[in-house]
């Protein structure tokens, strides 16, 4: 079995799948894509993704993108138990309506900031996207009410995906433990986990610096 992640570790999603894999146990091999750089725009890497995106998973020849896809396929195929995504049809689409609101609303509000710096050293952030990572706040503030994690009790493969991008926001708009305390205490939870630093932290935290000192909000 050879599993080969790639990716940059400043990307959320790429981090979102790194928490998943250590989760499992499951040993990769890491390669490095340096979207600044144009790598993912090679002819090697655009056939084994054509939408030239990261994260990628090679797993022995089969080509996976998009981290949703990704961490759902590695705990369906990899994992003991379905806790991380139960196969519990209830249950589940729980888990995929909280992966989809931090595609939709966590991450894109993160992404129509951070792309029109890294391609067009845009650094000033109008007030409305500002807004958007603010709402995003709000409604997982409110997901999470008074559960551990984010669709209840059991730590599941949208609190990786959420926990990824939630790190990362606060290059944006740091995450305030008086108006979010619950989102704050979820966040320091998942923290906790033994390969949090290693997959998701040391990676935000570089995503943070790059970013924060640039970006003036509106």
């Amino acid at each position: 079995m050879t599993i080969v992640l790639y990716g940059m570790d400043i990307s959320p999603p790429v981090r979102s799948c790194q928490l998943v894999l250590q989760a499992l146990n499951l040993p990769y091999k890491y390669e490095n894509v340096n979207l600044l750089q144009g790598e993912h725009h090679t002819e090697a890497y655009l056939k084994k993704n054509p939408q030239h995106t990261v994260p990628l998973l090679d797993d022995d020849g089969l080509c996976i993108w998009d981290s949703h896809a990704i961490v759902c396929y590695l705990v369906d195929k990899y994992a003991e138990s379905d806790g991380l995504y139960p196969k519990d049809l209830a249950k589940r689409a729980l888990v995929n309506q909280r992966m989809f609101f931090e595609a939709t609303i966590l991450y894109m509000a993160l992404r129509n900031i951070s792309v029109p710096y890294f391609y067009n050293n845009v650094s000033i952030v109008p007030k409305e996207k500002v807004d958007n990572v603010r709402a995003g706040y709000e409604h997982l503030e409110n997901f999470i009410a008074d559960n551990s994690y984010v669709t209840g009790d059991s730590l599941t493969v949208a609190d990786f995906c959420c926990a990824a991008t939630v790190s990362s926001l606060a290059a944006v708009l740091d995450l305030d433990p008086l108006r979010y305390p619950k989102t704050t205490q979820w966040l320091a939870r998942i923290s906790e986990l033994p390969y949090y630093e290693e997959a998701n932290g040391l990676g935000a935290q570089k995503y943070i610096k790059i970013l924060k000192p640039v970006l003036t909000t509106e």
